[in-house]
């Protein structure tokens, strides 16, 4: 993905836009992501966190993952759809859902975690790196490997 991207929830109260590229596309498997989706997966745009300007109210729920750092899951508290998460072991950035891209054929995941939590139905994109669980070094290691 080479470019801005705007989005934004199900009806329209929450908006928001990037002033930059991802940096990072990955889909994620782990139970809370696809809990948190509805269906097998999350698919998450990293950006920076300055880079994102949102309008209107978003509520975050938060939860510990397995490495112990805090999600903080932003949804729209008038029709509850996801709209992006934060991660307190990179307070800078920015996970924007994929699905709430106004047009989500703007990014490309670029590699899978949790593979071992998805569904036997799920279609894990083995064209890119996947990995079992999340990498060695966490979303920190896969952010500065997608900087190289």
């Amino acid at each position: 993905m080479s470019g801005e991207f705007e989005g934004g929830c199900l009806c329209g109260a929450v908006r928001y836009a990037s002033s930059m590229a991802p940096q990072l596309v990955g889909d994620c498997y782990c139970t809370d992501c696809r809990k948190a989706s509805g269906t097998s997966h999350c698919t998450h745009a990293v950006i920076a966190q300055q880079a994102l300007g949102v309008t209107g109210e978003v509520r975050f729920y938060d939860r510990p993952a397995d490495s112990g750092n805090m999600v903080s899951r932003g949804f729209c508290p008038e029709c509850g759809s996801a709209v992006y998460s934060t991660n307190s072991a990179m307070p800078d950035m920015a996970f924007v859902r994929v699905s709430s891209f106004d047009d989500p054929n703007l990014a490309t995941p670029q590699l899978t975690v949790y593979a071992s939590r998805a569904p036997r139905w799920a279609r894990l994109d083995r064209s890119n790196p996947v990995f079992q669980e999340m990498m060695q070094g966490g979303p920190e290691a896969a952010l500065a490997e997608a900087r190289k």
